[in-house]
């Protein structure tokens, strides 16, 4: 299996000509999609998950999902087939295939060797690097819609007590909105691309086992004074909050190491 990818080119960034109109959030649904067939988690010819599936993974609507599969299908990521569902349609590029032990070119990455090799300390510096700056681009440019849909994400994550796969998978969408809210592109990919690593059986498991029900709770009282300094435009103890947040995401893996 292909599992090597151009981070910087799918098919919408080179090609305007066939663009529909969506929103922030489609694109990035069909971002994530994207990602993942690129990386062979859904490979070519094989059908994805259904749309109900879809919208319970990414906490959002059918009609969402759908959009964002018809934008895929539009640059012939997919085909969506009445009656039998949406089927992968993309090839990876060839100059993109390497071997398992080869050195990817410039500008490729490769998901699952990242996972592979990354150690508990490198997420943190790449976290701690990354997560300050966008909670500060966020804390100035989130907009009332981007802050309801905040609000009702933390409102979800706060019903949990014991439950961890369903909050780790909340907890990073809602860092993904908050992403999002920075209205940068480009900080949106960079963090995209980090949840697409912890997102890699390996992370993921080690994450779920710190998540006991008095690990769930401190984080949803972390969480709620994040959304809460966020909310108030305050940038500094916003930034403070993620840096405690980043700092006890890594004490936690090198317990469990």
């Amino acid at each position: 299996m292909v599992d090597d990818f151009e981070t910087a080119t799918p098919p919408w960034a080179s090609d305007v000509s066939k663009h529909p109109l969506v929103s922030s959030r489609v694109k990035d649904i069909a971002t994530r999609l994207f990602l993942r067939v690129a990386a062979g988690e859904y490979p070519y010819g094989t059908r994805i998950p259904a749309e109900r599936d879809l919208a319970a993974e990414f906490n959002d609507s059918r009609a969402t999902i759908r959009h964002a599969l018809e934008f895929l299908a539009a640059y012939d990521v997919v085909t969506r087939r009445a009656g039998s569902g949406t089927f992968v349609s993309y090839r990876v590029p060839a100059s993109s295939t390497q071997t398992e032990n080869s050195k990817a070119p410039l500008g490729y990455l490769n998901i699952r060797q990242l996972a592979e090799t990354a150690s508990p300390f490198a997420m943190n510096i790449a976290s701690s690097i990354l997560e300050p700056e966008m909670i500060r681009l966020a804390t100035i440019y989130m907009s009332a819609r981007d802050l309801t849909e905040l609000g009702r994400q933390l409102a979800v994550l706060e019903t949990i007590v014991t439950e961890s796969d369903q909050f780790a998978e909340l907890e990073e969408e809602f860092m993904i909105t908050i992403a999002r809210g920075t209205h940068n592109s480009l900080v949106l990919a960079m963090y995209t691309l980090l949840h697409e690593v912890r997102r890699q059986p390996q992370w993921a498991e080690s994450r779920r086992q710190t998540l006991t029900p008095a690990k769930i709770k401190s984080t949803q009282h972390l969480l709620r004074s994040l959304h809460d300094a966020i909310a108030r435009r305050n940038v500094e103890t916003a930034i403070e909050l993620i840096r405690l947040h980043v700092a006890s995401t890594q004490e936690d893996m090198i317990y469990e190491s």
